[in-house]
């Protein structure tokens, strides 16, 4: 992962361990789940994709 991606993984996670238990916060563990699976195939731009989804989710 890039500097970049990592510091936006940290940040979307910081927000989801904050969030209320609910749909939110299960569709946003399915988009940060799917990160992190696209980015061990090193896909940036996926990984990026699923993590703006995820914190869209929790908003």
């Amino acid at each position: 992962m890039t500097p970049e991606q990592i510091k936006t993984t940290e940040k979307m996670k910081a927000a989801w361990d904050k969030a209320p238990a609910g749909p939110k916060k299960d569709a946003a563990l399915k988009h940060y789940q799917a990160a992190e699976k696209v980015n061990t195939a090193k896909n940036d731009t996926k990984t990026n994709k699923e993590l703006d989804a995820a914190t869209h989710a929790l908003a």
